[in-house]
């Protein structure tokens, strides 16, 4: 309204502008990927663990602001398959801050995958009200530890009651927040398990909202085979009712290199099919196990360690047993091609120790195992097949995040580096939302994932001239360089590329489907 005052002036009557809005930290001036749109240089606005603003100016005033020019601004990454259950639970607070992955700027894991998820959910996502985190996490119910607790590790069907057993248990553990039920079917003695029993137990999950996870049963040709083992993973999903997600999908060993197209498509058509299926991928050509699960034949693990090696002192199963070492080690590509990477020969390659100990190979492996089952490094796949898992737009980063392997320290930042700055097998969107994005929407993680008003403020800040991982087989626990700045619900966890100490990591309970938990 205008008024005019003795004639001399003509005023504006109104509301005064409101005050800028406090926030406690401004990201001011990144180039800023959301998740969900192209990028754009602009500011992101922080107050308590949730994000207020995303856009080209923010209208505030900050407590903080972390001047981010020149860098890129994205949510936080997550990682969909690790094996860093036990870091969390560490009573070393700094284990449990995981440095190697905040300094990748990955805010978020799953652990429980392989099949290796304890029952006891609710105490596992419980640790970290009493053991404070450096990042979020949600669990898997794992097959193997549900069926060994009942079952044991024989080779033979449950019974009856035993499957019930078994049912009741997953069933409860995703009623106390279990993401899905995993499995990890190639290692005995979840390979034990025929398809229906897994899918029984997988049904009891898809009736809460949950996810079948599969380390697939055959990734090489082991047993049953790679095309086989991803159309038994995807029946699976289809008769419990749920999505299906493949574990660091690959194509592992000579006799499969090359059938990523195949593989690709058996995905695709299920997918066009209306079945929710998605994969998570490490950037490695090296895969991560055991000796004893790389080299020995399923029916020699029946029973466990103690049954194991007393097969290897019976003469009469010595042609067997030779002959399974024999062909496995064929199919890993032989005994150059297996890095061993834990105990008494660290860092020596399998053809290495037996040239020291005078035997060959198959006789080395078995030396090496009577002492202990260490970890490998198994170069056994292809840059072309690896890439052709990359480019699908359903598979996501992950890490299968497991000692002795440089993936823990810099699997984000390598798919980075390598497969999206140097290689451009993907561009840098496609790495960005496939790191965090694709995988909260995929498994429902609500507020996570994407940059934009009303998140939690999950974020990380990374040169992107530097950003690249430094680990290597030979030097696996080499963090990874160029992360500036990384924000756990709200807290600053990496400032100026150094750990802050501080731990604001949540768990993250999946919260089953109404109606269906007594």
């Amino acid at each position: 309204m205008k008024v005019v005052l003795l004639g001399i002036a003509t005023l504006s009557l109104g509301a005064a502008p409101p005050a800028p809005r406090k926030v406690d930290l401004l990201i001011r001036g990144g180039t800023i990927y959301t998740g969900s749109a192209e990028p754009f240089v602009g500011d992101v606005a922080i107050a308590g663990d949730r994000i207020v603003s995303v856009g080209r100016h923010a209208a505030v005033t900050a407590a903080r602001v972390i001047d981010a020019k020149g860098m890129i601004v994205a949510p936080g990454f997550i990682d969909p398959h690790t094996h860093m259950g036990g870091d969390l639970a560490s009573d070393d607070a700094a284990k449990r801050l995981v440095p190697a992955f905040l300094l990748q700027g990955v805010t978020t894991a799953f652990i429980g995958n392989d099949g290796g998820g304890s029952p006891d959910v609710a105490a596992v996502l419980g640790s970290a009200a009493v053991r404070p985190v450096g990042i979020n996490y949600a669990a898997y119910v794992g097959f193997g530890a549900v069926r060994e607790a009942v079952v044991g590790e024989a080779d033979r069907a449950p019974t009856l009651a035993e499957l019930g057993q078994m049912k009741r248990l997953v069933a409860d553990a995703m009623c106390h927040g279990a993401l899905g039920l995993s499995t990890g079917l190639f290692y005995a003695p979840q390979s034990f398990a025929r398809t229906g029993e897994v899918a029984a137990l997988a049904r009891e999950a898809g009736k809460r909202g949950g996810v079948y996870d599969s380390h697939i049963r055959d990734e090489s040709s082991y047993t049953v085979g790679l095309a086989a083992a991803i159309d038994e993973a995807i029946a699976i999903g289809r008769e419990g009712g749920l999505p299906t997600h493949i574990s660091h999908i690959k194509a592992l060993g000579v006799d499969v290199q090359g059938h990523a197209p195949a593989i690709i498509a058996k995905v695709a058509a299920a997918r066009r099919a209306g079945q929710k299926v998605t994969a998570d991928q490490y950037p490695w050509s090296a895969s991560g196990t055991s000796l004893v699960a790389s080299l020995m034949p399923l029916w020699a693990q029946d029973g466990g360690r103690p049954a194991l090696l007393g097969r290897f002192d019976d003469p009469a199963l010595a042609g067997k047993l030779r002959a399974g070492i024999t062909e496995n080690l064929r199919k890993r590509g032989g005994a150059d091609k297996l890095l061993i990477v834990e105990g008494k020969y660290l860092n020596r390659t399998l053809a290495d120790v037996a040239k020291q100990l005078g035997q060959d190979p198959v006789d080395a492996a078995i030396a090496v195992i009577r002492i202990a089952d260490p970890g490998v490094v198994s170069f056994n796949q292809s840059e072309a097949d690896i890439a052709k898992f990359m480019a699908m737009p359903w598979v996501m980063t992950g890490s299968d995040a497991s000692g002795g392997h440089p993936r823990v320290y810099g699997s984000f930042a390598r798919k980075y580096a390598k497969y999206a700055r140097a290689e451009r097998v993907i561009t840098v969107r496609q790495f960005i939302e496939r790191s965090s994005a694709l995988t909260a929407d995929t498994f429902g993680l609500a507020g996570r994932g994407h940059l934009r008003a009303g998140a939690f403020a999950d974020v990380v800040v990374f040169d992107p001239r530097t950003y690249a991982a430094r680990a290597t087989y030979e030097q696996p626990t080499l963090t990874a360089q160029g992360v500036r700045t990384v924000i756990v619900n709200g807290v600053v966890a990496v400032d100026k590329g150094a750990l802050t100490g501080k731990a604001a990591g949540r768990a993250l309970p999946h919260a089953p489907t109404p109606g269906t938990c007594k």
